[in-house]
């Protein structure tokens, strides 16, 4: 029977690596703070502005793509390592970048860690867990992803208030004149931390018996459980991996033959409706979204840290009942709140109008770029598309995007509390479902002479979609309008909750030796 020691030995391992996962939410969304800046700041277009957040993803997909197979030759542990290396030069250099270009290369730069870390952390933890914890382990992961998001919201609104603060000391840090370079910066501190706390951690025992150090791999797998429960399932690991031909390397071709195809055709569906229905829209462009509301930049921020601990909250939810009521429940149930949600915002958006007053005409003519607003005073319209396309007519196109914010402030006729539900309903669905259990599924689906490759694979599928959507939300918004856009997610949404409905089977509860007999045919 397995003692407390054991336990906590498992979940202290399994936390150190899962601080990958918090680097990763904080170096995917504190560029949400930071567009507000660097749009103006660089004068970037709509498509410029999501290159430079989405320009991480694209490096993430390439990392997802080689760092399954890199991690079966060199390890799971030395791989991870590097990244935490990547996360660090990535911050640094973000903060100090002088102009776009060097803002893009340095993002994408960290988003070679954010790809590795995001396939070796759940592997990892999938291949050294427990079967009866694994699903709680592996969201672990998912955990600290989401705390990482959370964080990266709390930090951005914290440094945007210091930077309003008399305090001698942020005066000489300049916060706010440097105010996105700090939100930037802020990530070396836990990159190099996780560097050093990746040496308390063993390697994969798995990986160990895929390259013959079998007792090594029994002890390291004996501090998880028992020594007696190690050899045991020691001994189903062996059976897995002599079914293998000699040394024979695995090629792409083989997740595509007959045997393989209800897995790997669940694992790319799951990994399209986990980011086809809007989160990372979401998660970085949190404050922008919010300021399509007409509440000010710093009632956007703050409304955007409640979205991360939403998202904290449903995802501890999650953990304590992945293992208990399963993988396909949780689906099905997150998957319907992200429709109703997404139907619920496109309503919004729907319905708002856009008017400019005398008193808001007066408002804003104080501010000296604005000085010809008054144009559109007494005009009254009908959707977001159509007042955006009026003020860059009478304004021009840099000048309205960079008081976007206020002009929507005193035009906007909305009810934003629907917004507000919405957003967080849709944050709170997502963590609870997709977000975790995609991973989970995604560790015990594939067998395991595939699974670093199919991991990748399937990640590389996820990542791609998460780029497009963080890449053309800017322009959707400019394009389609708020409203427009969410019912397109929403639509995603419903489609992928009929495959969940007849398609997915369970996984809970059983070792990754039976469910490769189970799924693969």
């Amino acid at each position: 029977m397995k003692n407390k020691n054991s336990i906590f030995h498992s979940f202290f391992i399994v936390f150190i690596v899962a601080l990958g996962g918090f680097l990763m939410g904080f170096d995917a969304s504190v560029i949400s703070g930071v567009v507000e800046f660097i749009g103006p700041q660089f004068e970037l277009t709509k498509i410029q502005l999501g290159w430079a957040v989405s320009c991480l993803t694209l490096s993430a997909t390439l990392a997802m793509i080689l760092s399954g197979p890199i991690s079966d030759k060199v390890g799971r542990k030395k791989v991870l390592k590097y990244a935490s290396l990547l996360y660090f030069i990535s911050a640094v250099f973000s903060a100090v970048a002088p102009n776009f270009v060097s803002l893009v290369i340095a993002r994408m730069i960290g988003g070679f860690g954010v790809g590795a870390s995001l396939i070796i952390a759940p592997m990892y933890i999938a291949e050294i867990a427990p079967p009866k914890l694994r699903g709680r382990m592996v969201s672990f992961n998912q955990l600290n992803i989401v705390l990482g998001i959370s964080v990266a919201f709390f930090t951005n609104y914290l440094i945007l208030q210091l930077g309003k603060s008399d305090a001698t000391w942020t005066k000489s840090l300049m916060i706010e004149a440097y105010n996105w370079r700090w939100m930037l910066g802020l990530e070396a501190l836990p990159a190099i931390l996780y560097f050093l706390f990746l040496f308390l951690v063993p390697e994969s025992p798995r990986w160990l018996a895929m390259k013959g150090f079998e007792d090594k791999a029994i002890d390291i797998m004996a501090g998880m459980s028992t020594k007696e429960q190690a050899t045991e399932e020691f001994k189903e690991i062996k059976v897995s991996l002599a079914n293998r031909d000699k040394r024979e390397k695995v090629s792409v071709a083989e997740l595509f033959k007959p045997a393989m195809k209800l897995v790997l055709t669940i694992g790319i569906v799951i990994a399209v409706l986990q980011q086809i229905t809007g989160i990372n829209a979401v998660f970085f462009y949190a404050p922008m979204i919010f300021k399509q509301t007409g509440i000010g930049t710093d009632a956007s921020f703050a409304q955007a840290i409640i979205v991360g601990l939403t998202n904290l909250l449903f995802t501890v939810i999650a953990i304590l009942f992945v293992d208990r009521l399963g993988r396909k429940p949780l689906l099905a149930f997150g998957v319907s709140g992200i429709v109703i949600c997404m139907f619920l915002l496109a309503y919004s958006f729907n319905t708002a109008t856009y008017e400019l007053s005398d008193e808001s005409v007066t408002n804003l003519s104080e501010i000296a770029d604005l000085a010809k607003i008054n144009q559109l005073q007494g005009q009254t319209f009908i959707n977001d598309i159509a007042f955006k396309n009026a003020l860059i007519q009478v304004l021009g196109e840099r000048i309205a995007s960079e008081h976007q914010g206020e002009i929507i402030a005193q035009a906007i006729s909305i009810n934003p509390w629907l917004v507000l539900i919405g957003l967080i309903g849709f944050v709170a669905s997502f963590a609870v479902s997709l977000g975790p259990v995609m991973w989970i599924l995604f560790s015990e689906l594939f067998p395991n002479r595939l699974r670093g490759l199919a991991i990748s694979f399937t990640g590389f599928v996820n990542s791609g979609i998460s780029f497009t959507v963080q890449f053309l939300f800017p322009w959707e918004l400019a394009n389609i309008g708020n409203a427009g856009t969410f019912l397109i997610y929403g639509i995603f949404g419903l489609a992928g909750l009929v495959f969940i409905l007849i398609f997915l089977p369970e996984t809970k509860g059983k070792s990754l030796e039976e469910l490769e007999k189970i799924l693969i045919k």
